[in-house]
C-alpha cells in the first residue's frame, strides 16, 4: 500500500491511503489519523489500511478524490529519529525532523539522497533478516547542508509498503533510478541499488530500534550547483518509467534578508 499525509494544520497531517497509480486517495479516518498510530499498532492497523488500499484501487471507494501531493507534508514529519548509513557502515545520526516534498530551501545547499526506510520495533543486535521483517515503508529523503550543518531533510510524498514495489524490489534490495531535473534539463539517471535491511540491522547492532525510526540508505551527493531561483526535481524510478514515492520537486529561494 502506498500512504501519504495531507496538510490540516496539525504537526502530524491526516494520513491518506494512495492508488498504486499515485492518482487517487482515500482518508484513512475510521482506521488511523496519523502515520505513527499505524506503526504503533501495525498489526491491527495495517491490514484494515491494506484492505482500503485494494478498494481504491478497483474504484470501489465513494469518497476517493484525486491525489494531490502539492497537498503532502513529509508522511511522517515527526519520525522517532533519523540516521543515514554510509557505504563504510558509518552511521550519521540527526533530528527526525521531515520538510514537505516542495517545501522552497531558502538558500542554495548540497544535497545527499538516501533511501529512508521506516521501521517497526527492533530488537537491538538484530540481524538482517529481522530487520527486514520490522521495515514498514519506504521513501525518498533528502539532506540539504550549507557548509556541513544540517538545514532540512526533505521527503518525498508517499512512503510505501515494500510489496507494491513490484519489479523493483526483489530478496530485500531496491533496485531503481534516481532521475533529476535541474531547471528543467535532464541529469544522467543514477542507478540505485539498496538493502535498508542491512542498514537497520547496522543501525539497530547496540540499541534497540523504536517504531517510527527512519533508516537511511546513502545514496550519494547530488553533485548540482544550485543558485537562488532553480527548481529541482527527483524521483526514483522503477525500470519502467513509474515513478515509486512520488517527487521531491522545489525552488531555491534567496536568503532572507529580514532582520
Amino acid at each position: 500500500m502506498k500512504l501519504a499525509s495531507y496538510a490540516d494544520g496539525s504537526r502530524d497531517g491526516h494520513l491518506v491511503v494512495v492508488s498504486r497509480d499515485l492518482t487517487q486517495a482515500h482518508f484513512a479516518t475510521g482506521i488511523a489519523t496519523r502515520l505513527q498510530q499505524v506503526l504503533d499498532d501495525w498489526g491491527f492497523l495495517a491490514p484494515q489500511l491494506e484492505d482500503l488500499a485494494v478498494q481504491l484501487n478497483h474504484g470501489k471507494l465513494r469518497h476517493a478524490f484525486p491525489f494531490d501531493p502539492h497537498k503532502c507534508i513529509a508522511p511522517l514529519p515527526r519520525g522517532s529519529g533519523w540516521a543515514v548509513v554510509g557505504e563504510d557502515g558509518s552511521v550519521q545520526r540527526e533530528a527526525g525532523l521531515f520538510s514537505a516534498p516542495h517545501q522552497p530551501l531558502r538558500a542554495p545547499a548540497q544535497g545527499r539522497a538516501a533511501l529512508a526506510a521506516i521501521t517497526g520495533d527492533l530488537a537491538a543486535a538484530s540481524d538482517a533478516s529481522a530487520a527486514l521483517d520490522a521495515l514498514r515503508l519506504l521513501t525518498l529523503a533528502v539532506d540539504w547542508r550549507i557548509d556541513g550543518e544540517l538545514i532540512a531533510t526533505q521527503c518525498a510524498p508517499v512512503a510505501v509498503t515494500p510489496d507494491e514495489l513490484g519489479s523493483a524490489w526483489s530478496a530485500g534490495r531496491l533496485q531503481a533510478r534516481l532521475h533529476c531535473l535541474h531547471n528543467g534539463s535532464k541529469q544522467e539517471p543514477r542507478d540505485v541499488d539498496a538493502q535498508p535491511g542491512a542498514a537497520l540491522a547496522r543501525l539497530a547492532r547496540l540499541r534497540a530500534l523504536r517504531a517510527g525510526l527512519l533508516g537511511g540508505v546513502d545514496l550519494g551527493a547530488l553533485d548540482l550547483t544550485l543558485a537562488a531561483g532553480d527548481s529541482l526535481l527527483l524521483d526514483l524510478k522503477n525500470a519502467e518509467g513509474g515513478s515509486l514515492f512520488g517527487a521531491i520537486d522545489l525552488d531555491i529561494a534567496p536568503p532572507d534578508a529580514t532582520p
